[in-house]
């Protein structure tokens, strides 16, 4: 490698190196490749990472996950798994979209005998993407439905309303001296939700999917509009949207909380909420169910952290960026158990329950509970709408990251062609999904949507992000991506980031898979339980995630020469343009390894651009320096 490079400086170069800098501005005027886009705005970046890992788990998982789980005894599990296996792999997947600044495919240039990764987190991100957006429609549905002076789940006595409904005010204005039997009965809220909005008493099962719900695929299309309208210039567009998604939803939750800490009762529901039972410590369920808390709430594996970071120039601090987002990302989840609960333990002390009877957790707690909650308090209207506007906002910033993935991997495959037609390309992916989601809008469509959400992104999604994670330090080499961290941030990531990636990271994540698999439950939606061709079906959607990675080893060997051993090590090198994307970012091995490269050294590049050598050349330098002396070391052994 380094005859390589002393005969590359022996090219003439000079005629390059006397061109003035204003007569190559097309070339060197910004840091981030102009056809492909960036970020417009210091803040862009940091806030669309805020807003895809706060996200509706936040509100209707965590919560739920501590009080079963220890109440506050559970927060010394999440934050030791936060620190073991959140921050390190979500640093790693910055680093890596940083670094080459390329989607979930291309990356893959750092060994494509394992492009089938990519190729797997982009079906996973796919299916994902089609349910998710059919809970946004589901918010839609319930925003609209409380811009009215009376909630429609309020009361019985609707059409929809069955003989069980029993209501929270019978009970209030009758005489509190006889004892009511509400044990067999069922909620307004309950039944608005299961026999208006989802209509599934028209389905027998998932087989029997019934008719289209037009007013939810009115939804569906809506939120659909919504998403593309917003990722419709890419990130110039949905960064500038997300000044208002990610910071608007606090503002929302800082309402409720206060609203909530206020109410009669609402002490109870905290209390039950953090009350420390340390005894469940001693349970590795509560470990696993911390571990899983961590991975599914910050979106390692799914590709849009990797996505947004490949739009950042190349000197970004993603380091930083990284605590904030994540230890934000905890702080908002208990935050939100404080908002939930407070509601909860004033709603426990109404209808005379404890707070175990009335908590929930998913789409129970946000489509049932808290809507039957939010009718006990006055301008119910108000504070209902406010939920469902928070909703909605938490939704649409994952959901843009989710889109986001998907366009700019398949686009940097195809750049010639597509990214001239980003626009277009983008209308055609939300209009395929749409459609394809259109069964979810059906009266048995709450039946494949659980199905979605239980196989979509289970077994699948840790098998890629294990997967991604033993690439990386394994067979790219944990010295050489250190050395990338290098060039880009000016310093080397410390032993603790280098034992969790070479150890403790992928050690815990093959636990969770573990426990996944040995603790396998069939998918269920109350009292009904899913066919065993619906459980089939739902294993080979997380199974073909899975052989997309061997599939995409077939097609690397194939496409080398030599022996299969030989192809087979070929393939796992790094490609001859892997690295910055930038001529000037480009040192030692990466040096004029870009097709049509001229300059003999980026450092001439910085030098004619800044008038004088920054910090970052001195890191440059530095690289260059630890590469010879490596190169010494193997041409001596």
């Amino acid at each position: 490698m380094k005859q390589l490079r002393q005969q590359h400086l022996r090219k003439p170069v000079t005629p390059d190196l006397l061109v003035s800098p204003s007569s190559q501005d097309g070339e060197l005027g910004s840091e981030c490749p102009e056809d492909r886009g960036n970020w417009t705005g210091r803040l862009d970046f940091l806030l669309s990472c805020i807003g895809y890992c706060v996200g509706l788990g936040n509100v209707w998982r965590f919560p739920y996950r501590a009080y079963t789980n220890g109440g506050g005894a559970f927060l010394v599990p999440y934050f030791i798994m936060l620190a073991i296996c959140g921050i390190p792999i979500f640093f790693m997947e910055l680093s890596l979209g940083q670094f080459s600044s390329l989607g979930p495919l291309a990356v893959w240039k750092i060994s494509p005998l394992f492009k089938g990764v990519g190729m797997g987190t982009i079906l996973i991100v796919s299916l994902v993407a089609i349910y998710y957006n059919m809970i946004i429609a589901y918010v839609l549905f319930y925003l609209f439905a409380s811009l009215t002076s009376d909630l429609p789940w309020q009361h019985c006595g609707n059409w929809w309303n069955t003989d069980l409904c029993l209501d929270h005010h019978v009970i209030k204005a009758g005489n509190s001296t006889l004892p009511v039997n509400i044990s067999n009965t069922v909620s307004p809220s309950e039944e608005y939700w299961s026999r208006y909005v989802l209509h599934i008493q028209g389905s027998s099962g998932i087989g029997d999917p019934g008719r289209i719900r037009w007013n939810l695929c009115l939804c569906l299309l809506l939120s659909w509009t919504i998403v593309y309208l917003c990722i419709l210039k890419g990130v110039k567009s949905s960064g500038k949207v997300v000044y208002f998604t990610a910071t608007f939803p606090y503002l929302i939750l800082v309402m409720l909380l206060i609203r909530g800490v206020t109410l009669e009762g609402a002490w109870k529901g905290i209390q039950f909420y953090l009350t420390p039972q340390f005894d469940h410590l001693l349970s590795s369920k509560v470990w696993i169910e911390a571990a899983l808390q961590i991975f599914y709430s910050l979106g390692v594996g799914f590709g849009g952290l990797l996505t947004f970071a490949s739009y950042n120039t190349f000197h970004q601090n993603i380091y930083r960026d990284t605590f904030i987002v994540t230890l934000g990302n905890a702080i908002t989840s208990i935050l939100a158990g404080f908002a939930i609960f407070s509601v909860l333990g004033y709603m426990s002390q109404e209808l005379g329950v404890p707070v175990n009877q009335v908590a929930k957790a998913g789409p129970g707690l946000a489509f049932v509970v808290y809507p039957q909650a939010m009718t006990m308090l006055p301008l119910s209207p108000f504070w209902s709408f406010l939920f469902f506007f928070m909703l909605l906002t938490l939704g649409l910033d994952s959901q843009f990251a989710f889109m986001e993935t998907i366009v700019t991997a398949v686009t940097d495959e195809f750049p010639y062609y597509l990214r001239p037609k980003k626009a277009s390309f983008s209308a055609v992916i939300c209009i395929a999904l749409f459609l394809m989601g259109l069964i979810l809008t059906t009266e048995g469509g709450m039946y494949w949507l659980v199905l979605l959400d239980d196989y979509s992104a289970g077994f699948g999604l840790m098998v890629v992000v294990i997967t991604t994670c033993l690439v990386v330090t394994r067979v790219y080499g944990m010295k050489r991506f250190c050395r990338d961290i290098h060039m880009m941030l000016g310093f080397k990531p410390g032993p603790y980031f280098r034992a969790c990636w070479m150890v403790l990271s992928p050690a815990t994540m093959m636990a969770l898979l573990v426990y996944n698999i040995v603790k396998y439950q069939p998918s269920e939606y109350g009292n009904y339980r899913f066919p065993t061709w619906a459980e089939v079906l739902g294993i080979l959607m997380g199974v073909l995630s899975c052989l997309m990675i061997p599939m995409g080893m077939v097609v690397a060997v194939l496409q080398e020469e030599g022996t299969l051993w030989e192809r087979v090590q070929q393939a796992s090198r790094p490609a001859m343009d892997w690295g910055p994307s930038l001529e000037e970012n480009r040192t030692g091995v990466y040096v004029a390894s870009l097709a049509g490269s001229q300059s003999p050294k980026p450092l001439m590049v910085h030098m004619r651009k800044y008038g004088g050598i920054t910090s970052y050349e001195n890191t440059a330098i530095e690289v260059d320096r630890e590469m010879e002396e490596e190169d010494e070391e193997e041409s001596m052994i």
